[in-house]
């Protein structure tokens, strides 16, 4: 199977199956969410849904966040992964909208990507989340399912991946196609044991394909 007509299928059998993706992290303004996506770097959304509403209501502007110091965030975040990083970054992200944007989020993945804890993947999810720019965040579960699905070849890196796909993606699908690989990756193609039997796209799979390859010799 050509790879274009692999994408073809796949993002047609996600449209169909998954029409609505969206992040499952829980925010109400721009702010929140940048925050919520700092915090979800290596821990689960649901640890950080749990979180969040306690954080945001002592700190529910940047203006708040940037007044106190790193050890005051990490009373609140101490059972999120990497509590004291993720305390420094969120504070110096603060800091930074407050003295050079104005408060407010950028809209660019290159001016993002100043800020403190926000690597090109969060960027990318802000950019395409908040401002429904075509900008393809690949974390783990994307660059597993992408691999996996022969969406991506000989990727080494995130940014291998991003690029492979984004080539494929029609531009106005590609902030929603974010979402259905890693919904995908985290409740059917898991990284240790993937649900195959559950999976609708076995036969565009070229994962699948192989293990029955496997069976067969």
């Amino acid at each position: 199977m050509q790879k274009k007509e692999r994408f073809a299928h796949v993002i047609k059998w996600f449209q169909k199956e998954m029409p609505i993706a969206e992040t499952e992290l829980e925010y109400t303004n721009p702010y929140e969410l940048l925050v919520a996506v700092i915090l979800s770097a290596q821990c689960t959304d649901k640890r950080v849904n749990q979180l969040t509403p306690e954080l945001l209501q002592r700190f529910p502007t940047p203006e708040k966040l940037a007044e106190v110091e790193p050890g005051e965030v990490f009373e609140y975040i101490r059972s999120c992964s990497y509590p004291n990083n993720k305390a420094k970054h969120l504070v110096g992200m603060a800091k930074m909208l407050v003295e050079k944007f104005n408060s407010e989020i950028p809209d660019t993945v290159e001016e993002l990507i100043k800020l403190p804890g926000v690597g090109r993947k969060t960027a990318n999810v802000i950019a395409s989340v908040v401002y429904n720019k075509p900008a393809m965040a690949v974390d783990t579960h994307v660059f597993r399912v992408a691999a996996r699905l022969g969406l991506s070849t000989n990727a080494k890196t995130p940014l291998e991946t991003e690029k492979q796909l984004i080539k494929y993606i029609p531009e106005d699908l590609i902030a929603t196609a974010h979402h259905w690989l890693i919904l995908h990756g985290r409740y059917i193609c898991l990284a240790r044991k993937p649900k195959c039997e559950k999976c609708g796209l076995t036969p565009y799979c070229k994962y699948y394909q192989q293990q029955l390859k496997k069976e067969e010799a």
